[in-house]
Formats: C-alpha cells, sequence, structure tokens
C-alpha cells in the first residue's frame, strides 16, 4: 500500500527549509532551489506546493510567526499562573529582541521581507505586510484590560501606547541585530516606557 503523504507537513518541511536557507544566503538571494536542496526535495516538489517564490515567502514567514507566537506563549507561561497584563505584554516585547538562533532569524527575515517589499511588487503584493496587525490588537487590547482594572497611569491611550511599543520593541530589536547595544539594554528600556505607562507595582513603593 502506497505510503500516505502528509501535505501539511511537508509543506511545513519546505517552510524550515526556506527559514534556514535565507537565514544563510539573506531573503534576497535565496531562491526556490537553494530551498528545495536545504529541505532535501526536489525542485520540482517545492513548486508543486508553491507556485512563485513569493508565495513560499508568504507562507514561509507566516510559519516562522507561529513559532514565535509559541515563544511568546512559553514566556507567559513561565510568568506565572495569573501573570496579568503588564507581564503579558513584557513577555511579547521581549521575545522579538534577537537574543538567539531562532528569534535572530525572526527578526532578520521579518525585516527583510518589508524592505524587499518596497521595491517588488509581486511581494507587495503578498498580503504579509497588509494582514491585521495582532500583535498590536494583543497589545492593545492588555491595555485596556490594565486600564479597566486601575493599573494604568491617567490619560494613557491604549492604541496609540501599542503602536508605540511594538515599533520601538521592533527599533531595538534591529539595534541588538546590529550590535548596537544588549539584549539586557534593551530590554531595560523597554522597561522604562512600561513603567511610565503602568501605575507603579507593589514591589516598586515599598
Amino acid at each position: 500500500m502506497p505510503k500516505r503523504v502528509d501535505h501539511a507537513e511537508r509543506r511545513t518541511e519546505i517552510a524550515d527549509g526556506l527559514v534556514r536557507a535565507a537565514g544563510r544566503l539573506g531573503l534576497h538571494a535565496v531562491g526556490m532551489r537553494d530551498v528545495a536542496a536545504e529541505a532535501g526535495v526536489s525542485l520540482r516538489l517545492v513548486q508543486y506546493y508553491f507556485e512563485s517564490k513569493e508565495k513560499l515567502l508568504l507562507f514561509g514567514l507566516r510559519h516562522l510567526a507561529g513559532r514565535f507566537g509559541e515563544r511568546v506563549t512559553a514566556r507567559v507561561r513561565a510568568a506565572g499562573a495569573d501573570p496579568g497584563p503588564r507581564a503579558v505584554i513584557e513577555a511579547l516585547l521581549t521575545a522579538a529582541l534577537p537574543v538567539d538562533e531562532e528569534s535572530r532569524l525572526f527578526h532578520h527575515l521579518y525585516t527583510s521581507y518589508a524592505v524587499l517589499s518596497v521595491t517588488d511588487e509581486a511581494l507587495a503584493a503578498q498580503p504579509f505586510i497588509k494582514d491585521p496587525d495582532a500583535a498590536e490588537a494583543t497589545v492593545a487590547g492588555l491595555l485596556r484590560q490594565a486600564a479597566d482594572a486601575g493599573l494604568l497611569r491617567a490619560g494613557v491611550d491604549a492604541h496609540a501606547e501599542a503602536v508605540g511599543l511594538l515599533a520601538m520593541s521592533a527599533g531595538l530589536g534591529t539595534s541588538v541585530l546590529v550590535g548596537q547595544r544588549d539584549a539586557e539594554s534593551a530590554t531595560a528600556v523597554l522597561g522604562y516606557h512600561l513603567d511610565r505607562i503602568f501605575q507603579p507595582r507593589p514591589t516598586d513603593t515599598a
């Protein structure tokens, strides 16, 4: 009896190959042949699952974003049974800092995709950059939850602060990636701005 092919698993294997190849060669230089070699499959198979490089990149980056989501979830769980809005926001923001191979790859490839899409019409037509920003909605929702619980300082605009925090996290991540600062100083900057938004914690005033 012929072996049943798990198409989702095969697409994931190819996506992992893309991530590894792009991390080594750069997103601008990687081709479908490189991805096939990295994944240990034929070029024809890559072309069967992904009609174009643009669609392959889109799937691969969404796959990487899914892995990033799992990373955030693990950090939130590590914060305790009921971490509260601030701890969840801190977990999300600091998980994006490029401090190990996976987070460096995520930051590097996401940023490369955004830059390439500026001049590549086919890439720009893919919905990755234009998709609703789930992280922005999540952080804004957590800030509103904190406001309802009386945990924020007066006058905080949840949406504006969410946009600012995520933009800051991305910028700090780039500065860590290029060696301008280390992860500890980047984390301290994020903590400073969270202190500006949130009411002092009991341990801060003791």
